[in-house]
């Protein structure tokens, strides 16, 4: 089967997990509370498990060393992602709390739930230790500059001495955010330390845990999806899809950058198939994590839950396109 029909029967497969999860709304098997269960259970369990193993299955320590620029490069191309959502930001006018998260929509992308079965379907040999070394890059950018970007900011006017203040004056505004290093320590950041600590080390699981772990990480994909097309089911879906700034998200992002970055790729000594793993990292749809951080930083979730739904459908044209555009550089 050729790379191409491997990427489209991945996406088929997502429309179908989509569609599943929009019926279970539909019928009322599904509501908000329980969705949320879902969404716990595969962030907390099911994608951690599911990195973890398929990264010692699929990886050895020389594999592991020859990979390590993934991380120079993932640093770059976030880098390029947040100068690039700046600027389009601009042009769009965008101001305030929606300015940060369209640079959040802009440069993090849905690797667990869609990057991952893509890449390892495509390249089954190596795909999910690229994936794991350039999630290193992806969990710290996250929850660093993420963090910062997803948060509100919050004016506080500091006065100035007894002497000023009795003046009526005020030193200004200082602007600041929440931010938490502690974030750093989840579950996706655990399972690949000791993932690496395993292939480092020599360290093979015994046959009944591998089993059991495969089992459940499996289910982290389908269970995601179908998580989204519940979302979806509740949304209404009129208000986002006229947005123009979601769709400057999908030319740029899911578009003109991953042309252009397969073709700086490969000026670099860097396998075939790192060049092709990056750049279709690089043209995933949002990150569902966005949405769960600005809800939680305060800022506007809605925002960016309609820049999830307008990506992700998009996505399913926008990833085999680019596919297909790559096939004649």
């Amino acid at each position: 089967m050729s790379t191409l029909n491997i990427l489209l029967n991945q996406i088929g497969m997502f429309v179908i997990y989509i569609l599943a999860g929009i019926i279970l709304i539909r019928t009322h098997v599904l509501n908000r509370e329980n969705m949320e269960v879902v969404s716990r259970l595969v962030i907390k369990l099911a994608l951690p498990i599911m990195i973890f193993t398929n990264t010692v299955n699929g990886v050895d320590k020389e594999m592991l060393f020859h990979s390590l620029p993934i991380l120079g490069i993932a640093f770059f191309m976030y880098i390029c992602l947040f100068g690039l959502s700046f600027l389009s930001g601009k042009i769009l006018h965008l101001q305030g709390d929606h300015q940060q998260l369209y640079s959040a929509m802009s440069a993090f992308g849905n690797i667990g739930f869609m990057g991952i079965p893509i890449v390892t379907s495509i390249f089954p040999e190596r795909g999910m230790l690229y994936i794991s070394v350039f999630t290193m890059i992806d969990q710290l950018m996250l929850w660093t500059v993420g963090v910062r970007l997803t948060s509100k900011t919050v004016d506080i006017v500091e006065t100035t001495s007894k002497n000023s203040s009795q003046c009526g004056k005020n030193v200004g505004a200082v602007k600041h955010s929440t931010f938490d290093f502690k974030k750093l320590i989840n579950p996706v950041t655990v399972a690949i330390v000791l993932a690496l600590f395993c292939i480092i080390v020599g360290l093979a699981l015994p046959e009944i845990l591998n089993t059991a772990f495969s089992k459940i990480g499996a289910t982290a994909t389908p269970l995601a999806m179908i998580y989204l097309g519940g979302v979806f089911a509740c949304m209404d879906v009129k208000k986002y899809i006229c947005k123009l700034d979601y769709y400057g998200i999908v030319a740029i992002k899911m578009l003109i950058f991953p042309v252009l970055f397969y073709l700086i790729l490969g000026l670099l000594p860097i396998s075939a198939e790192i060049r092709m793993t990056m750049t279709l990292t690089s043209a995933m749809p949002v990150m569902s994590s966005v949405v769960m951080m600005a809800n939680t930083y305060g800022t506007d979730g809605d925002y960016a839950m309609g820049g999830i739904l307008v990506t992700t459908v998009c996505s399913i044209v926008t990833l085999p396109f680019v596919y297909w555009v790559l096939q004649f550089i």
